[in-house]
């Protein structure tokens, strides 16, 4: 049995999330335009332990997004998770953005491009198969009406970086899933716990978020 203990802050939703043996017991979490993750995250944390009666010794690991995504969010989220693994002893698992946010969807043709936002006309992206697994590095890309063209099947685009493209990506082959914006922790809970489950963990000392693209003031 394994409790574990997922952060996600590399887009605007402040998320966390506790599961055992990869099942979500509980998810707190809030989306706001001004980025309130040092604000929310630590009182999330405690909120969730707390109504789930459970104490930090608990925790068998903490897992957290690696990003691509916010600078400052991913920094937050990571220097959370480190600090309670130092603190408790425990192992830090870090999961693939993308690969949370293409877990929100289960397909059965087709494929799934999660998108973050980059700014501009630009996104981080992956491409994964209906089963879940990547087919395409992730990338910083820049979109436009000949984008994805050699694809010939189904796309299932998703993230707040996909929807400023639906003027732009019109062919019948793309779908658009408006109701799916952020990442969750929620949706880290099964990819966390198969990690564990291998000793697929990261180096607390010298862990670094995926950051892709260097940060640039505004």
């Amino acid at each position: 049995m394994a409790y574990i203990l997922n952060i996600e802050t590399a887009t605007k939703n402040c998320s966390v999330s506790i599961a055992k043996d990869g099942e979500t017991l509980i998810c707190k979490e809030i989306a706001e335009q001004g980025y309130s993750h040092a604000e929310k995250l630590h009182l999330f944390i405690e909120e969730a332990l707390k109504d789930l009666n459970l104490n930090f010794s608990d925790l068998d690991a903490i897992a957290v997004s690696q990003g691509p995504g916010s600078y400052t969010g991913l920094r937050i989220g990571v220097s959370a998770a480190k600090g309670l693994c130092y603190a408790l002893d425990i192992p830090l698992v870090a999961v693939d953005t993308l690969e949370v946010l293409a877990s929100k969807l289960s397909i059965s043709e087709g494929i799934v491009i999660p998108m973050i936002d980059a700014r501009r006309m630009e996104v981080y992206s992956a491409i994964f198969d209906s089963k879940g697994q990547k087919t395409r590095n992730t990338e910083a890309q820049i979109i436009d009406e000949n984008s994805f063209q050699e694809i010939d099947q189904k796309i299932n685009l998703i993230g707040d970086g996909a929807m400023k493209f639906k003027d732009i990506l019109i062919s019948d082959k793309f779908i658009f899933h408006s109701e799916i914006i952020y990442p969750s922790a929620k949706e880290m809970s099964k990819l966390s716990f198969e990690k564990h489950k291998k000793s697929d963990t990261v180096d607390v000392a010298y862990f670094e978020p995926f950051y892709l693209k260097d940060f640039m003031m505004k």
